[in-house]
């Protein structure tokens, strides 16, 4: 709003626009001697100015992939003394973000370029009538206690589940169920 009112003051005067935006004169006037005289602004956020510039070198200095932890540990070993917090605090107003390292899995594979999607020879996955072909697919999901596989056979037709089975795969217990007819 104060740059909306710096560029409008010549023609309108800054009060008469403050009284129809919801900011102080004072505000605006304060802003102006801040922006001509730079010493007179806290101390936080002259080192804060000091701290952009640090962490902007340490993120382009690393191909742009450090993040808040890192680029903190970096600046502690170069003797910058910062808290982790204030890091965080400035790369979020900043903009950058570190990249997130996640692990490639063979089904991660949209275009259908691993091994894994050739085996299906470019069938066509359609029928016209239900029970013509089943598929199945079988999948993990991590818990506290261990992992918990669960298999999946579907209709092609239907799209729709016709049978499941869960287990622990340490030779426990194991449920299956089967749609009705």
């Amino acid at each position: 709003m104060v740059a909306f009112i710096d560029a409008h003051r010549a023609e309108d005067g800054v009060e008469p626009i403050c009284a129809v935006l919801p900011i102080a004169p004072s505000t605006c006037y304060r802003d102006r001697a801040l922006q001509a005289n730079p010493a007179r602004r806290s101390a936080r956020a002259q080192r804060d100015d000091a701290l952009r510039a640090a962490i902007e070198r340490v993120y382009d200095a690393n191909h742009r992939v450090y993040g808040a932890r890192k680029g903190w540990r970096q600046l502690v070993r170069e003797g910058v003394r910062v808290a982790r917090c204030t890091v965080e605090r400035l790369m979020r107003a900043m903009g950058p973000t570190g990249v997130v390292a996640r692990p490639a899995h063979a089904h991660d594979d949209p275009g259908g370029r691993s091994p894994a999607s050739a085996g299906l020879g470019g069938a066509q996955l359609h029928r016209d009538a239900a029970d013509q072909l089943w598929v199945s697919d079988l999948t993990y999901v991590a818990t506290w206690r261990g992992f918990v596989y669960v298999a999946f056979v579907i209709d092609v037709f239907a799209r729709r589940i016709v049978g499941w089975c869960v287990s622990s795969g340490s030779g426990g217990s194991t449920i299956i169920a089967y749609r009705n007819r």
